[in-house]
């Protein structure tokens, strides 16, 4: 039997995997035996928010990008969005890589990638956190994210049988990138109107939201209980669209406190970057992860 990873990815060739009890859309690009990187995108995003990132990164990396269930082009979700969910897909699409991965997590999969890091250590060769999320004090007082989640299933339903969501999908895509990108879509409009046409996907996207703080809280007890392991890790903190020079600071201070989280941690501010940084400025993405690959020959 051949060895798998010494067989080619073809570029850009995209197929539904199982992980865990979901399916999930999978991109591969770059050399099978190429250090293996997991991305993964924010709040209701798709798959081809790394592009113009994975243009840079492939020629030497195995590049894994990919949709949360029932995001992009990923089947509707089996089960609501939580914490401990995303870090099972992620362990399992790690596990299916063959060897460690370096996750790099954008916004809200910022808390993903580092559960996977404080739950499954032995996965993840190192963290590159995309402008994350970071809540100093998150309290879910009334958890009903397990409720949402079926209510905005029917909800995205409604809307792609109204044919609404063709309308109302691709325009809210629209003025989201508008506000935390300076570049327009790196895929045609066909693609963007095809993803965020779906009905599906803009239930996700009003599911994940009503996760967000629960999301948030359960990262805090994880890391009550879990310790960060001792692995690279970059910070990046975009700046162009935080207003406000008090607002500036904090956001930059909370990135700060997570690239402490490990002794072999580093934050960059990327000021002249919106919070799509893997759109506004992929060089930064790739360079974060050419230093968690020089940092990890060290460690």
């Amino acid at each position: 039997m051949s060895d798998p990873m010494s067989a080619p990815v073809r570029a850009g060739a995209g197929e539904i995997v199982n992980a865990g009890r979901e399916q999930v859309h999978v991109v591969e690009e770059g050399p099978a035996d190429g250090p293996p990187l997991l991305l993964s995108s924010g709040l209701g995003g798709a798959w081809f928010d790394w592009r113009p990132s994975v243009d840079l990164l492939r020629a030497r990396n195995r590049v894994i990008a990919f949709d949360r269930p029932g995001l992009g082009l990923s089947p509707a979700a089996v089960a609501a969005p939580t914490l401990r969910r995303e870090a099972a897909i992620l362990a399992a699409l790690a596990e299916r890589a063959g060897r460690p991965v370096i996750a790099v997590g954008h916004s809200m999969a910022g808390f993903h990638v580092e559960a996977l890091a404080r739950l499954r250590p032995d996965l993840v060769r190192g963290l590159v956190l995309v402008d994350p999320s970071y809540e100093p004090d998150p309290h879910a007082f009334v958890r009903f994210a397990a409720v949402a989640a079926p209510l905005a299933a029917a909800a995205g339903a409604a809307l792609a049988a109204t044919r609404l969501a063709k309308v109302l999908g691709p325009l809210g895509r629209r003025e989201v990138l508008k506000r935390t990108s300076r570049r327009d879509e790196p895929v045609p409009d066909s693609v963007v109107r095809s993803v965020y046409g779906r009905g599906t996907v803009l239930g996700t996207v009003i599911a994940e939201d009503a996760a967000y703080r629960e999301q948030a809280a359960d990262l805090l007890r994880l890391r009550e209980r879990r310790p960060f392991p001792a692995v690279p890790l970059v910070v990046l903190t975009a700046l162009g669209d935080v207003k406000g020079e008090d607002k500036k600071r904090a956001w930059s201070e909370g990135h700060a406190r997570l690239a402490k989280m490990t002794p072999y941690g580093s934050q960059v501010d990327v000021p002249d970057s919106r919070h799509m940084v893997q759109l506004d400025r992929p060089d930064a993405v790739a360079d974060a992860v050419a230093e968690v690959l020089r940092a990890k020959e060290t460690v």
